[in-house]
């Protein structure tokens, strides 16, 4: 039950910071799902209402489930490669931008990947394997926000003023 309490609390607090969460814990798949659904009919809301059109909003392929998330996953391995105070900045980035999926393609534009690189090969910097593994994609991403805006706190700043990085 422990468990439960814990997953809940996590959809919940994911879900008021306008983040997607992805859970592992089978309980909880059915609140995530909601609480996914109800995240993007909100970003697609305002976008629409704002008439932002952003490429990742407009046109990202996505699984109908989002990739698992547990203490091994890709969050977690990602979390590990981050600094502590750029976490919640770089967990909203992807969290916006791929939904955490390593496949993720944005249709209109064909950016690629947990960070949308445009194109995708630009993660060959950081290894040949980019197409497939997340590892290499968190640390292509992590290099992006620091080389571009100094940091995921700054690169998440633009991010909220123009909902792309």
């Amino acid at each position: 039950m422990p468990r439960l309490r814990s997953t809940a609390a996590v959809v919940a607090a994911a879900a008021s910071l306008g983040a997607v969460a992805a859970v592992a814990a089978p309980a909880a798949s059915a609140a995530t799902m909601s609480a996914h659904r109800l995240h993007l009919h909100h970003v697609n809301h305002v976008n629409h209402a704002a008439g932002v059109h952003h490429a990742a909003k407009a046109g990202l392929e996505r699984s109908a489930v989002a990739a698992p998330v547990t203490a091994g996953g890709v969050r977690g391995m990602a979390q590990s490669i981050v600094p502590a105070g750029q976490w919640a900045a770089f967990d909203a980035i992807v969290s916006h931008e791929s939904g955490w999926n390593p496949s993720a393609v944005n249709a209109s534009s064909g950016a690629y990947g947990l960070g949308q690189a445009l194109p995708g090969s630009k993660m060959a910097a950081a290894g040949s394997d980019w197409k497939t593994n997340p590892a290499t994609q968190a640390k292509w991403a992590l290099s992006y926000m620091n080389d571009r805006y100094g940091s995921p706190n700054n690169a998440w700043a633009f991010w909220q003023t123009h909902h792309w990085y």
